[in-house]
């Protein structure tokens, strides 16, 4: 096809391809012009969603920031010689002395030995609660709070073995 030919098809298609043009322009106000409306009328859904994507990355960054350990803790596992006298020797002036009774002793002895309070009533047939008393008692007698207080300070005042 010549030069002359494609003024010729032009002019001869002059309204068709004016007509097609406009309709492609019009298509494309008409779609830009939805969009916008669409924008328009959930403008509110838009940013509400934008706000919360925006929240649940800052909650995850600063979940991931809390959770990291400030502080790096290092397990030293080292071999302590302890020297314990074959021969236990009772301090028994400091038994008498604190008022610890024999019930309270035999009470303490088995707690050394990890037996928990139900195991410690079964085994001297009393009732738990009478244990509990008797713990009591000695944790006010060697000044102490807790079980394991109360039988370290027993075997450093030669109390128990």
């Amino acid at each position: 096809m010549s030069h002359a030919s494609h003024e010729d098809f032009f002019f001869k298609h002059k309204s068709t391809i004016l007509y097609s043009i406009s309709l492609a322009a019009l298509l494309f106000l008409l779609k830009w012009l939805e969009l916008r409306l669409i924008i328009f009328d959930h403008l509110f859904e838009i940013y509400a969603g934008l706000i919360a994507i925006i929240f649940t990355a800052l909650g995850i960054w600063l979940a991931l920031k809390l959770s990291k350990p400030k502080i790096e803790t290092i397990v030293i596992e080292k071999e302590v010689e302890v020297s314990r006298p074959e021969v236990f020797v009772r301090n028994s002036s400091l038994i008498s002395q604190l008022e610890i009774s024999k019930r309270e002793l035999e009470i303490l002895n088995l707690m050394a030995q990890c037996h928990s309070n139900d195991e410690i009533a079964a085994a001297i047939f009393v009732s738990l609660s009478t244990v509990k008393s008797h713990n009591q008692n000695l944790f006010s007698k060697l000044d102490v709070k807790r079980r394991t207080q109360a039988i370290e300070k027993a075997r450093q005042l030669k109390i128990i073995p």
